[in-house]
């Protein structure tokens, strides 16, 4: 049985059988998702109180909204997820899933965690039920709680799902090797291209690329899923590539989105604080505390504290954000950046 918490050793010997999911050929994987979509529909249709088929319905937008990023997605998954619930308020397992991934989704953690806790006291058994919890629960830095609900994870299904889960939450302790050989084990288990996509696109992320490398990797992801994220990664491959007004062109056009579709403060705060208002990264940064006091939210909040000119108040955020052992270079060069302002 794998383990989270002991030594690499014990990761070593299991016999295998969020992230989100696979970034790999996304057009493959939105027109199964949207075929999907459409038999569910169909079959809804012919019985429209079929409970169960509209809460995969609801999955399935959810899904359909993070390929093509498409806001439209969420709402129709939201609509789908309600008549679920009014068909069968309780014990509803599979809709208290979609309804706390569409809130991880729109980064309202807090009411993903209590979709996800409802989730797993309805089904006890469902890894699924569980990688909803442990999302959330990383994302609102409850990093005990995350860890049980890992762990279950693990023991009910150790597969892609778990392990690259594992992997991040491995990688945010600082424990670089260990999230490797998890992200090994996950590619050893993908069950289609799209998957070992994915678990070769993390591993390699985190052995870290070169400037061309990632040149090409975000420039090819963004032609095809046009993220904030990749967005962001893309134009900071152009800058360092000698090629400032295109990657702030990147860093504009991930605002402008953030700002439109709302709820990812967190991202917001980070590119305004490098490149656009300070003022504005901080009021994002404040915005996205008050709602959870994670590593992540607390390296947003010695950011844009620290570009405000008020480093002093920077540093004890920036000591809550490596306090677990995270080492992203992007929180060490803040890290550094803000320290030697106090020196």
């Amino acid at each position: 049985m794998w383990k989270v918490v002991p030594l690499l050793a014990a990761l070593l010997v299991v016999t295998a059988c969020a992230r989100q999911e696979p970034v790999s050929q996304p057009v493959t994987q939105t027109s199964s998702l949207q075929r999907n979509a459409e038999s569910l529909q169909a079959k809804l249709r012919r019985t429209p109180d079929d409970a169960s088929a509209w809460a995969q319905l609801g999955a399935t937008h959810v899904e359909l909204a993070r390929t093509t990023f498409d806001p439209q997605h969420y709402s129709r998954a939201e609509r789908a997820l309600k008549e679920s619930l009014r068909l069968k308020p309780e014990g509803n397992g599979e809709a208290f899933m979609g309804q706390g991934a569409l809130f991880n989704a729109r980064h309202d953690f807090v009411a993903a965690r209590d979709w996800g806790q409802r989730a797993v006291s309805a089904l006890p058994d469902s890894a699924q039920a569980q990688g909803v919890l442990v999302d959330a629960l990383t994302q609102l830095g409850d990093d005990a709680g995350a860890a049980v609900a890992l762990q279950r994870m693990l023991d009910l299904r150790p597969g892609v799902a778990s392990f690259t889960r594992a992997a991040y939450h491995f990688e945010l302790h600082g424990r670089l090797d260990e999230a490797r050989v998890a992200l090994e084990r996950a590619l050893e288990t993908a069950s289609s291209p799209e998957e070992a996509g994915f678990c070769q696109f993390h591993l390699d992320e985190l052995k870290g690329r070169t400037d061309a490398e990632a040149l090409e990797v975000y420039g090819g992801l963004v032609s095809k899923a046009p993220s904030p994220e990749y967005l962001v990664k893309y134009g900071k491959a152009l800058d360092k590539t000698g090629k400032p007004a295109e990657a702030r062109a990147q860093f504009d056009l991930a605002l402008q989105q953030l700002r439109a579709l709302g709820g990812d403060d967190l991202t917001a705060a980070l590119i305004a604080a490098d490149h656009g208002d300070p003022a504005e990264a901080l009021r994002f940064a404040e915005k996205e505390w008050t709602k959870r006091q994670s590593v992540f939210t607390a390296d947003a909040m010695a950011w844009a504290l620290h570009v405000n000119k008020r480093s002093a108040e920077a540093l004890p955020y920036s000591d809550k954000a490596v306090a677990l052992g995270w080492k992203d270079p992007e929180v060490l060069r803040h890290r550094e950046a803000i320290l030697g302002s106090l020196r």
